[in-house]
C-alpha cells in the first residue's frame, strides 16, 4: 500500500489514513464489490479517489448533489487531477462534447447524477469509455426505507449487466441496518466486502436542554465553549435576527443561509473557518464539505426531521478528537410546533400537481416542451406570486428533484444581464491584455450571438462550465469589464438554480411519481416520531439512544450526555463535589456556580447549604463562595 499512501501525501497532503480508508481502497484495488459505511467526517471520497488514480482509464462516481459534485471536481482540478462533470442545464451535443473529452482526454473522474442514467444514449457512451471503477456516492438513496430516497438510484443496477467485472463501490455516512441490506440488494453488490465505522463519538457528548429563552442558553454555551460553533436554526430570518442578536452581546458572528448570493456565502463561511467569527448562524443548507476540526459547539434551536440528519449536523463537532459538545435547545411549546409544522408540510399529491403546473407557468414552458430547459429561481418570488407557503412548496420542489423531474440546485446564482457596449474589435484588444480571461470571454461570445446589439440574459454556470472554470471566475471577470465600460452589467440574486429532465405532461408526470409519495410521507413521519422519541426520553443515555437507532448494541451509558448527567446532579453530594472542585480555582457567587456548572436553582441552594452546614465553605462580604 506505499503507493497509495505516496498520493495520498502528494495530492491530499496527508500523512496517513484515516481508519478504515486504507482498507477500503485495498478492497477496491483487488477488484472487490465493495460497501463502506463510514459516518460524517469520515472521508469517503478518499476512498474512490485515490483508487481512481492507480486504476488506468476513468473512474464514475454517481452522486445526487450538484452542489458536492461541482466541489468535487473543482478541488480535484486544483490538484492538477482531470475530472469532469454532466450537470444539468446543458444541450446534447455539449454533453456528447463532455463525454468525448472522457473518452479522448485523459481524463480520470467523470460525476454523474443518477438520472443520467435513465437516458440511454448516454448509457451507450458510457459502455465506449475505458471505465476501472463505479463509485455510488449517497448510497442510500436507493433505498426506499433510506430518508433521502431516489428512485433514479435503482438504475444503478444495471450498470452491473454492462460492466460486470468492474467493481462498485457503495458509500454513505448514514444507514440503519435495514437500510444497509437494502443498498446492497438494490445496487446489487456482489458479495460486497462491507466497511463499517462506529456511529459512536467518544469525545462528543448529546445534550437536550429544555428552557424558552434560547438566546440566554446559546449566550452562556458560546461564553462558557469560547472556540468556534454553529448555530442551527429554523430559517432564513431566524438566521440573521440570531446572528445580529449575538453580536449585540459581544459575539464575533456571522450566517449562512441558502438566499445569500455566492459572494455572500464566501465571505461568511471564511469569516467563520479562519476563526474571525466565532460563532456562524446557519440553516441546514450549511454543512455540506465543511471539515473545520475545530469546532467545539453544534447548537440546535429547532428539532431536525429525522435523526441521520441531526448526526451529520451534530458531527461536524469535535473532529479534531478533543471534546465537543451537540446541544440541542427546545421547550414544550416548541416540541409542540415542530409536530404541528412537520405535519402541516407534508405534500399531498393534489399540492404536488398544484406546484409541478404552476412551476411550468411560472416559466412559460407549454405542454410537450422544457426537455433541459434551466432557469435562475427565486423561491420566495415563486410563493409570493402563487400564494403558496414556502417550506412546504420547498419540500415539494426537492421531492420533485428526487424523483428525478427537475434538478434544483439550491446553491444562489446571479440572474445576470449584459450587453457589450465597445466595437468586438475592442473586445479583441482587451482579451490581449487579460489573457487569463479569454476563454470566459469567448465561451460569452460563442454562447450569445446578439450580445452587442441589445442586454441578454446569461447563464455564469452555463459559461463555467463551457471556460472548465467558476461560476465565481465568471462573475469576477464580468466585473472587471464593466470598470473598464466594455459592457453594461446587472446582477440579480436567485437563491436557487432549476433544471427540466423531463417535458411537461402535467397528470401523467406526477401520476407516474405519486406511488412514490405515499411511501414517503410514512417513512418520513415514522423517523420523525424517532426524532421525538430522542429528544423527549429523559431516562435513558442519549448516546445509547442514537446508536441503537444505527444498530449499535450492548452500548453502555456514556456518563457525559443530558440524561447522564442529570442523573448524577440528582444526588445532592454530587453536586457538592462539583461545587468544591470549581471551587478551588476561584471563589464564586450562586450565580457563576449556577451558569458555569449548569445546575438547577433548587439543586444548587441545597448543595450550598449542606457544604455551609458542615464547615466546608463560607460566604465573603461579596456573597461569593470560598473553600474554607
Amino acid at each position: 500500500m506505499a503507493e497509495t499512501l505516496q498520493i495520498l501525501q502528494k495530492y491530499w497532503k496527508h500523512n496517513s489514513f484515516r481508519e478504515p480508508q486504507e482498507a477500503i481502497i485495498q478492497s477496491v484495488l483487488e477488484g472487490n464489490d465493495t460497501f463502506a459505511l463510514l459516518p460524517t467526517g469520515g472521508g469517503k471520497s478518499v476512498c474512490y479517489q485515490i483508487p481512481g488514480m492507480l486504476f488506468n482509464g476513468i473512474t464514475i462516481v454517481i452522486s445526487p448533489l450538484i452542489a458536492l459534485m461541482k466541489d468535487q471536481v473543482e478541488s480535484l482540478q486544483r490538484k492538477d487531477i482531470k475530472a469532469i462533470a454532466l450537470l444539468g442545464g446543458i444541450s446534447i451535443d455539449e454533453t456528447s462534447d463532455l463525454l468525448d473529452n472522457c473518452q479522448f482526454g485523459n481524463y480520470k473522474f467523470l460525476y454523474l447524477s443518477p438520472e443520467r442514467l435513465q437516458q440511454d444514449w448516454i448509457v451507450e457512451r458510457l459502455k465506449q469509455l475505458p471505465i476501472n471503477l463505479i463509485a455510488i456516492d449517497e448510497a442510500h438513496c436507493v433505498s426506499q426505507w433510506g430518508h433521502d430516497f431516489r428512485p433514479a438510484y435503482l438504475n444503478i443496477k444495471n450498470l452491473k449487466e454492462h460492466f460486470p467485472k468492474i467493481p462498485f463501490l457503495a458509500v454513505t455516512g448514514s444507514a440503519t441496518e435495514n437500510v444497509q441490506k437494502d443498498i446492497e440488494t438494490q445496487l446489487g453488490l456482489q458479495n460486497p466486502k462491507l466497511f463499517k465505522k462506529s456511529f459512536n463519538r467518544e469525545n462528543l457528548s448529546y445534550h437536550i436542554l429544555k428552557t424558552e429563552d434560547k438566546l440566554t442558553k446559546i449566550q452562556q454555551i458560546l461564553k462558557k465553549n469560547q472556540q468556534s460553533s454553529i448555530v442551527y436554526v429554523r430559517n432564513r430570518r431566524a438566521c440573521i435576527e440570531t446572528s445580529n442578536q449575538l453580536k449585540a452581546l459581544g459575539f464575533q458572528s456571522t450566517y449562512y443561509h441558502g438566499g445569500l448570493s455566492f459572494k455572500e456565502k464566501e465571505a461568511n463561511r471564511l469569516l467563520w473557518m479562519e476563526n474571525k467569527a466565532q460563532v456562524i448562524v446557519a440553516t441546514n443548507a450549511f454543512g455540506m464539505g465543511i471539515d473545520k476540526p475545530d469546532v467545539k459547539t453544534v447548537i440546535h434551536t429547532q428539532i431536525p426531521e429525522n435523526l441521520e440528519n441531526y448526526y451529520q449536523e451534530v458531527g461536524r463537532a469535535g473532529r479534531n478528537g478533543e471534546k465537543a459538545f451537540g446541544i440541542l435547545i427546545t421547550d414544550k411549546t416548541e416540541l409542540n410546533l415542530s409536530k404541528k409544522l412537520f405535519i402541516e408540510n407534508l405534500i399531498s399529491k393534489d399540492f404536488l400537481k398544484d406546484i409541478y403546473k404552476k412551476l411550468n407557468n411560472y416559466f412559460q414552458i407549454a405542454y410537450g416542451d422544457g426537455f433541459n430547459e434551466s432557469f435562475t429561481f427565486n423561491l420566495n418570488d415563486f410563493c409570493n406570486s402563487y400564494h403558496f407557503p414556502t417550506l412546504k412548496t420547498f419540500n415539494a420542489l426537492q421531492f420533485l428533484d428526487r424523483q428525478g423531474i427537475l434538478t434544483l440546485s439550491n446553491e444562489s446564482s446571479e440572474k445576470v444581464k449584459v450587453q457589450f457596449i465597445i466595437p468586438s474589435k475592442e473586445v479583441i484588444r482587451y482579451i490581449s491584455l487579460h489573457q487569463n480571461d479569454e476563454e470566459i470571454i469567448t465561451s460569452i461570445l460563442r454562447t450569445y450571438s446578439g450580445i452587442f446589439e441589445s442586454e441578454i440574459g446569461i447563464n455564469p454556470i452555463l459559461i463555467a462550465k463551457k471556460a472548465k472554470t467558476t461560476e465565481e471566475n465568471v462573475l469576477r471577470v464580468l466585473e472587471n469589464l464593466e470598470k473598464v465600460n466594455a459592457i453594461s452589467l446587472q446582477l440579480i440574486n436567485n437563491d436557487s438554480f432549476i433544471t427540466f429532465n423531463e417535458v411537461r405532461e402535467d397528470e401523467l408526470t406526477i401520476n407516474r411519481i405519486s406511488k412514490y409519495l405515499e411511501n414517503r410521507n410514512k417513512v418520513k413521519l415514522e423517523q420523525f416520531h424517532k426524532m421525538i422519541e430522542f429528544v423527549d426520553d429523559e431516562k435513558t443515555c442519549k448516546n445509547i439512544l442514537l446508536l441503537d437507532y444505527f444498530g449499535e448494541k450492548n452500548i453502555e451509558s456514556c456518563g457525559k450526555c443530558s440524561t447522564c448527567l442529570a442523573k448524577e446532579k440528582a444526588n445532592p453530594k454530587t453536586t457538592a463535589e462539583q461545587i468544591l472542585s470549581f471551587l478551588k480555582n476561584k471563589p464564586s457567587n450562586s450565580k457563576e456556580l449556577a451558569e458555569e456548572l449548569n445546575i438547577g436553582k433548587e439543586e444548587l441552594i441545597f448543595a450550598l447549604q449542606l457544604l455551609l452546614d458542615k464547615n466546608v465553605i463560607n460566604c465573603n462580604e461579596k456573597q461569593q463562595y470560598f473553600i474554607v
